[in-house]
């Protein structure tokens, strides 16, 4: 598929594509004959996996690490020595326990935040209701004429 296509599936812009192309990141498998860029269903899984890191914050370095051990893993089909194969396992685990420590954060993170916006809603609700009384709540009292 073409990248226009990526781009809709993806709900990348062509630019950042590009730019993961640029760094080698995701690279398109072909290019058609008339030089556009082609993908498969394997580089939009590619380019979904760098889409879920990249607002929990990963680092271009640490998608590219991940891929790399990814690649590798579906790509050993059983012949990897067992010691390579636990080696990559353990690099793909220390990114799971990252995300999810990274999730729980971004999940305090909007606890707060809605917390705020909470506080906010109240003090308009309470700025804007209809008041008893002659002076505003914290208003000093009238002393006499002026």
């Amino acid at each position: 598929m073409r990248i226009g296509e990526v781009a809709a599936r993806t709900e990348l812009s062509l630019r950042t594509i590009r730019h993961y192309e640029e760094t080698g990141l995701v690279v398109p498998s072909a290019r058609s004959q008339g030089g556009f860029r082609l993908y498969t269903e394997a580089d939009v899984a590619r380019l979904m996996v760098v889409r879920r890191m990249k607002p929990l914050g990963f680092t271009l370095d640490e998608m590219r690490d991940l891929l790399e051990a990814t690649d590798r893993l579906d790509d050993g089909d059983g012949r990897l020595p067992a010691g390579e194969r636990e080696r990559l396992l353990e690099r793909v685990r220390v990114f799971e326990r990252a995300a999810r420590q990274r999730v729980a954060d971004l999940r305090t993170q909007l606890a707060r935040a809605e917390e705020f916006a909470a506080t906010l809603a109240d003090r308009i609700e309470s700025a804007t209701a209809p008041r008893t009384g002659n002076a505003p709540p914290d208003a000093p009292a009238a002393t006499g004429p002026a």
